[in-house]
C-alpha cells in the first residue's frame, strides 16, 4: 500500500490509526517468512523440488512485509477499533501468505480458492481439507500444513505480543481480549507482554515434550513433530491418508488422547499448575464440568457402542471412546477407524460435544463450555424467576458474581452462533450442495473441528464444495476462530463511525 493511498485512508477515517496497524502486520509477515525456512529447509533435506516454492514465497512474504515496516505512523496509540481490525486482517493476510507454497508446488498445484480454504484451516487450527489424498505431497507441504496450525494454536497476535514488546504500551490489551478465547480474560503477569511469553513458553515446552513421547514409541522423527504441531493446537491435519491408525498404536492413542485433553484446558490453569497452584484448578468450575462432560459422554458412547454391537474388544469400548470423546470436545476432529459405525445417536453427541467445545483460553474451537455454564445458571434463575419474581438472582462462577452485562453478551454469543450456522446452510444449500452437508459444514468449520458429512464423507474432504463455498466457509472458520464479535464488529456502521 503506497503514501497516496495510506493518507486517503486516513482522511477518510481519522479516528482509526491505519499507518500502525499496517506496521504492525508488516512485522508479523517478516515473521511469517521467518517460520517458512521450516518447510523449505525440510524440502532440501528430503531433496524435493518443493523448496523453490516456498523460498520463492519466503521472499515475497518478506519483501511485502518488509515495506510495511517502514511505513512511520505518527503516533503509536492502538485503540480498541485498532485491536479489532488488526487481529482480524492478520488472521487473513497470513493466509494470503501462507497459501502461496500451494499454489507454487511442482507437485499437486492447488487453486487460490483450495488454497485459501487450506491455510485459513490450518491457521485456524480447524483441520478441513479439500485434499481427497495427502500421500503425493512433498515432506515440507506436511509440515508446513501442521506448523501452520502450531502457530495459530496459542494464536497469532499471542506470539506478535510476545517477541514485539512495544505494543505492551501500545494496545497490547485489546489485542489480546480481540484474540483470546473466552468471555473475561486475566493478566498472569504485570504486563501483557510477559503474559504472552510465559502462555507461548507452556505451549511449545508442552509440544517439546509431547514430540520426545511420540518418538519413543513407533512413530518417526518427522511424522512426530508434525503431530506434536497439530495435537497439542487441536488443529487435526495428519501425515498420511491413514492418520494415527497407520501405526496401530495403543500407546500413541493414549498419548494424544491425553495431550488433546490438555489442548482443551484453559492455559491459566496450566500455568498456575506449573506454578503449583492445584488448587486453583480443581477448585475451578469449569475445569469440573470439563471432566463431568467427558465422563457423562463416555458413559453414553460406551452404552451406544455395546447397543450396536461394535463392542468387539475391550479397547473397542475403553480407549476408542474416550479418544473420540476428547478429539471432539478439543477440536482436534481426529477419528477411530470405526467411529462412523458408532450410528446416529454418537454423531448427535458428537454434534453436542463440537458445538461447546471445551474451556475458555484454550486451544480448542466451539462456544466454549464456560459460555454453556453461564447459560445454564442463566436459564435455571430465569426459571426460578417465574415462581419468584422478586427474587434477586445472580449467575455465580468460580466463586465471583458475573455481571449481567457479560450474561447478556454470552447470550448474545450463542445466538449470533447459531445465526451464523443457519445462515451459512442456507447460502451453501443455494449453491447446490446437500442439506445436511450445507449445514454439517457450517457447524464443523465454525466450530474449527473440520469434520464432514454425507458427500464428503465423516473424515472426507471438502473439495466438493464449489469456490464460492469454499470462501464463505474460510470466512466461517475466521468468525468461529476469533469468537465472532471481534470479526463481526467490523461490519457494523457504528464501528467506522466517530
Amino acid at each position: 500500500m503506497n503514501t497516496s493511498n495510506i493518507r486517503r485512508l486516513r482522511l477518510n477515517f481519522p479516528f482509526i490509526n491505519f499507518p500502525v496497524v499496517l506496521r504492525v502486520i508488516g512485522l508479523l509477515l517478516v515473521i511469517e517468512s521467518v517460520f517458512l525456512l521450516v518447510p523449505m529447509a525440510t524440502c532440501l533435506y528430503y531433496g524435493e523440488n518443493d523448496w523453490r516454492a516456498y523460498l520463492f514465497t519466503m521472499c515475497v512474504t518478506l519483501s511485502c512485509g518488509g515495506s510495511m515496516t517502514l511505513i512511520r505512523p505518527r503516533s503509536s496509540s492502538m485503540g480498541k477499533r485498532e485491536g479489532f481490525l488488526l487481529t482480524a486482517l492478520v488472521w487473513i493476510f497470513f493466509s494470503i501468505f501462507g497459501m502461496l507454497p500451494f499454489i507454487f508446488t511442482t507437485n499437486g498445484a492447488l487453486s487460490v480458492s483450495d488454497a485459501f480454504f487450506e491455510a485459513m484451516s490450518g491457521f485456524t487450527t480447524t483441520g478441513a481439507t479439500i485434499m481427497t489424498s495427502i500421500s503425493h505431497l512433498s515432506h515440507g507441504a506436511v509440515i508446513w500444513r501442521s506448523l501452520m496450525q502450531w502457530i495459530g494454536g496459542m494464536g497469532i497476535i499471542l506470539f506478535t505480543l510476545a517477541v514485539i514488546p512495544m505494543l505492551n504500551h501500545s494496545g497490547g490489551m485489546q489485542m489480546f481480549n480481540a484474540e483470546v478465547t473466552g468471555i473475561t480474560h486475566d493478566k498472569l503477569r504485570p504486563r501483557i507482554s510477559q503474559t504472552a511469553k510465559s502462555l507461548w513458553l507452556i505451549y511449545f515446552t508442552l509440544t517439546a515434550i509431547l514430540f520426545v513421547l511420540l518418538v519413543i514409541g513407533p512413530m518417526g522423527k518427522f511424522d512426530a513433530l508434525c503431530y506434536a504441531f497439530s495435537i497439542m493446537s487441536t488443529g487435526g491435519f495428519a501425515t498420511s491418508d491413514a492418520g494415527l491408525s497407520l501405526w496401530h498404536s495403543d500407546y500413541i492413542e493414549i498419548v494424544a488422547t491425553f495431550f488433546m485433553f490438555i489442548g482443551g484446558v484453559s492455559f491459566s490453569l496450566i500455568y498456575r499448575a506449573v506454578h503449583r497452584d492445584f488448587r486453583a484448578i480443581w477448585n475451578n468450575d469449569v475445569f469440573r464440568f470439563y471432566l463431568l462432560v467427558i465422563a457423562v459422554f463416555f458413559a453414553l458412547f460406551v452404552i451406544n457402542i455395546v447397543l450396536q454391537g461394535q463392542a468387539t474388544s475391550i479397547k473397542s469400548v475403553t480407549l476408542d471412546p474416550l479418544f473420540q470423546i476428547v478429539s471432539l470436545i478439543s477440536s482436534t476432529g481426529f477419528e477411530v477407524g470405526d467411529f462412523g459405525h458408532w450410528g446416529t445417536f454418537a454423531i448427535s453427541m458428537s454434534m453436542f460435544l463440537m458445538y461447546f467445545g471445551a474451556c475458555a483460553g484454550s486451544t480448542s474451537g466451539g462456544a466454549k463450555l464456560d459460555r454453556l455454564i453461564y447459560m445454564l445458571k442463566n436459564s435455571r434463575n430465569e426459571i426460578d424467576r417465574c415462581i419468584h419474581p422478586n427474587n434477586i438472582l445472580t449467575v455465580r462462577v468460580n466463586g465471583r458474581v458475573i455481571p449481567h452485562e457479560t450474561v447478556s453478551k454470552v447470550t448474545a454469543f450463542l445466538c449470533l452462533y447459531m445465526f451464523i450456522i443457519i445462515v451459512g446452510g442456507i447460502i451453501l444449500t443455494a449453491m447446490g450442495l446437500p442439506l445436511v452437508d450445507s449445514f454439517f459444514s457450517t457447524f464443523t468449520c465454525i466450530s474449527n473441528t473440520g469434520l464432514g458429512a454425507g458427500v464428503t464423507g465423516y473424515g472426507g474432504t471438502f473439495a466438493i464444495v464449489p469456490d464460492a463455498g469454499k470462501w464463505l466457509l474460510a470466512f466461517i472458520m475466521l468468525t468461529g476462530r476469533l469468537e465472532l464479535f471481534t470479526v463481526l464488529v467490523i461490519f457494523t456502521p457504528s464501528f467506522w463511525k466517530k
